[in-house]
Order: structure tokens, then sequence, then C-alpha cells
């Protein structure tokens, strides 16, 4: 088999959203995923590739030589980030061929011209069927095909069981909260989740990550622990519900199969939404752009009776 690099350095939900197309490509190639470090785990053991773990959130020209030194050494890399620095380490590898997306479709533009197999994709779709398009590309290329099952109809362990990388909780039956985001606009008011953690009683749970527990501990809710990733996956598995606007653990909790509910203002559902759950989402998109703009009135209302029963 070739030496494929797949580069997809971060964050959670981006990883996650990789896992399908990496899957596909899994049957046909020697894969190594260079990925940042805290996603080391994951990557082994959902996608269940040998991953590379890099540490590049803050790069340098320094760390960019070291991880390019790790790298070398493939005949082929897909780019599924489109960033400098992950164009970059496609490079880096040695690979004739180097597949990304085409320069309308990624974020800095000058990547581009690093990479030399690009893939057009149609904008309109959720960003799962961006990477499976560029995974297909590369297969045709090969004389394979992609695999037609969809993760969307075959379940949740289509990409890889999950439900392996999930440890056992305590938390069974809970309505997660997430007030955290990558980014303040992604964000819902803490207010607004404190109204709802009100309204749904003691089977209210909040989750949060670094530097994140004072924002946890103003929604007024129970707080789960401190939890690494494979714990806060257990958390999210056994959950009834999982409430939070676009970020790495509402897409890890639909992975795992647990119903959710996203929170989108300045992020598309159809192209960013929890994944085979698009339905479940409140959204201020079309409209407003703005998670101000999204009442409470209306996350309630997605509850059922059956799930806040007991309030």
């Amino acid at each position: 088999m070739k030496r494929l690099l797949v580069v997809r350095l971060s964050a959670l939900g981006d990883v996650i959203h990789a896992i399908p197309a990496v899957a596909a490509l899994r049957d046909h190639f020697e894969i190594d995923w260079v990925v940042e470090s805290q996603y080391r785990e994951l990557v082994e053991t959902v996608a269940q590739v040998t991953a590379k773990p890099v540490s590049l959130k803050r790069w340098s020209v320094k760390k960019i030589r070291e991880a390019q030194r790790a790298v070398a050494g493939h005949e082929i890399a897909i780019d599924f980030q489109g960033l400098i620095k992950s164009a970059l380490l496609a490079r880096a590898s040695g690979a004739a061929d180097r597949y990304g997306f085409a320069s309308q479709f990624i974020r800095e533009k000058p990547a581009a011209w690093l990479i030399n197999r690009h893939v057009e994709v149609d904008p309109s779709t959720h960003v799962v069927e961006w990477n499976l398009r560029l995974a297909q590309a590369l297969l045709a290329e090969c004389g394979n095909r992609l695999q037609p099952s969809r993760p969307a109809e075959a379940g949740p362990h289509t990409a890889g069981d999950f439900s392996r990388f999930a440890t056992a909780s305590s938390f069974a039956g809970r309505i997660v909260l997430i007030p955290g985001a990558g980014r303040p606009e992604k964000q819902w008011p803490v207010e607004r989740f404190r109204d709802l953690a009100r309204r749904i009683g003691s089977a209210a749970l909040v989750v949060w990550g670094p530097s994140e527990q004072p924002l946890a501990e103003a929604v007024g809710a129970e707080l789960a622990p401190p939890t690494n990733l494979r714990e806060l996956a257990g958390v999210l598995r056994d959950a009834q519900l999982v409430i939070g606007g676009d970020t790495g653990p509402l897409h890890l909790a639909a992975a795992l199969g647990t119903k959710v509910v996203g929170l989108y203002g300045p992020t598309s559902p159809a192209r960013n939404g929890p994944y085979g759950q698009l339905g479940g989402c409140v959204s201020t998109f079309a409209t407003t752009r703005s998670m101000l703009t999204i009442e409470v009135d209306d996350v309630f209302a997605r509850l059922t009776p059956r799930v806040v029963g007991g309030r």
C-alpha cells in the first residue's frame, strides 16, 4: 500500500468531521494522520490510523520545521484543513500528489499554492460531505470508489466505534449544557443558559473545558467534574440530551449517537451542524446570524416532555 499523510490538525469538531473520510481511505492506504497532540487518542482509537502528534496551535518556524521532519516519507498527502501550516506539512511529506480544497473553499488562500490536486466542492453541503468529496477525488484517481453509505444513514459507528473511545460515566440520563465556545460570537449568553437550566431543573449538568469554569459556574446548575477528552465522551454518551453551540463537544455528542440541540447564529448548521441531526438545531443564520436572538423559549420547545419530565 502507498503511504498517505492525512492533515487535519484541529479542532475537536473538525477532527471528528474528517473521520468518515479517513475511514473511507483506510482500506486503500497506509495512513498517518498529523494532528494536535490532544487529539492523538481520538484519531488512533476511532479513526484507527497512526497519529503523528504535533503542537502547532501557536506555531513558529521552529515548530513547523520539527513537524515537517516528523511527516517526511509519504507518497500522497491530503489536506482537510486548508491553512498555510497544514499545506506546509503536506508539502513537507515529500508527496508528489497533494490533495486539498480549491482556493475558493479555504480560509488562507496561499495554502493552495502548496497543493497540486485541487478539488471543488458544493459549498451548500455539510463539511463532512466536503471531506468525503476530497477523499472521493483521491480514490478516483487511484482507480477506487468511495463506499456509497453515509455516516448519517449508517449510524454513529460508520467511521469507527466512538463508543470504544467513551469511558463509562455516572451521569446517565442527564441533560448536558455546553456554555463554552471556541469564539465569543458562537457563545449563547450565559444568562440564557441559566434560565434554561432553571427550567430543566435537577437533570441539568454543565460541562466545561480549560479556563471555562467561571463561565460554567455562572450557569447555576450542577457542574461536571474536570474531564479529559475520553471522560467527556463518557458523559456525553450517557446523556439524554446535549445542548450547545457550534463547538467540538456538541459534535462529539452527535457522533456518539446522543440526541443534541445545536444553537447556531454566525455559522450555518447546513455546513457545520451536528451531522445527522441538523433538524435539532435552533438557528438564526438565515436572519440575524446572532446568538443574541436565540430565545430560551425556542430552545426549551425542542425538549420533549419525556426529556424534561419531573422538572
